[in-house]
């Protein structure tokens, strides 16, 4: 995209080989400006989907054209942008966005885009895209293709993850029911809704954070949470994984009974 033939915007993440360097961006930043004064400025978005060549081809670039052009590399994620190519730059970290920014923006977007949203599904967007601008306006525009309304079920379901009604169920299940019976309850609910053991995880996590639990149980119990988490990224059953999740807070309620 050019802006008054100065600023020059490329999403990397499309152009990520190392003829985008040597093609565009070699030819834009190695041109000089005949009436305008200033520097010339490169834009490379998402530069972490970067090929190693191309990031190494562009190390050269900003060597080279340093007296005119200035580059702008913004990335998600830091490690995977070169050590020679972060040398070259000064780093600024963003973290999330807070609701108050991001609420007024969605509103815009609702408004101009004439979406039906009601405010527990506002609230769901907010909750589910963790500070991310990006990930809130895909959820919504997925969410409003999908059901024409947006709610929090809607939304929710749109995006696989447990509501909290969900969640509240699968909880007393584990600490109310036998270990058979909560185990086939939770195998059922996962199977109808199509809900991820890790997302689950995820939201019995904060719950266990709420909860009054004595200091020793607490721990012991996100330490068997913390066990669970890992061997499901390293590619473990989710049976199995749901199993020891049931009996960890099964054992749980046994020693908050033992010590009441």
């Amino acid at each position: 995209m050019w802006i008054h033939t100065i600023p020059f915007q490329l999403n990397a993440s499309d152009d990520r080989g190392i003829d985008i360097v040597r093609g565009p961006i070699l030819s834009f930043a190695s041109t000089r400006t005949i009436f305008k004064k200033g520097f010339k400025l490169v834009i490379l978005d998402e530069a972490d989907a970067m090929t190693q060549d191309a990031q190494n081809a562009l190390r050269r670039v900003i060597e080279k054209f340093t007296e005119n052009t200035r580059f702008c590399l913004i990335c998600n994620y830091l490690s995977k942008i070169i050590p020679a190519l972060q040398s070259r730059c000064t780093r600024f970290r963003f973290g999330p966005l807070t609701p108050e920014l991001m609420v007024p923006r969605l509103q815009h977007v609702i408004q101009e885009e004439g979406v039906d949203v009601t405010e527990d599904g506002m609230k769901a967007l907010v909750t589910l895209s963790s500070g991310d601008m990006r990930r809130a306006l895909n959820i919504l525009q997925s969410t409003s293709m999908a059901f024409g309304k947006v709610t929090e079920e809607n939304v929710y379901t749109c995006t696989g993850h447990p509501l909290k009604s969900d969640i509240a169920n699968i909880l007393d299940w584990m600490l109310n029911q036998d270990f058979s019976t909560a185990y086939r309850k939770i195998m059922e609910l996962k199977t109808l809704k199509g809900l991820a053991l890790q997302d689950i995880l995820t939201e019995i996590h904060l719950f266990v954070h709420r909860v009054d639990f004595p200091p020793s149980i607490r721990i012991q119990l996100l330490i068997k949470l913390a066990d669970i988490e890992y061997r499901l990224a390293a590619g473990t059953s989710e049976k199995i994984q749901l199993s020891s999740l049931i009996a960890a807070f099964q054992v749980t309620r046994d020693l908050v009974v033992a010590e009441a």
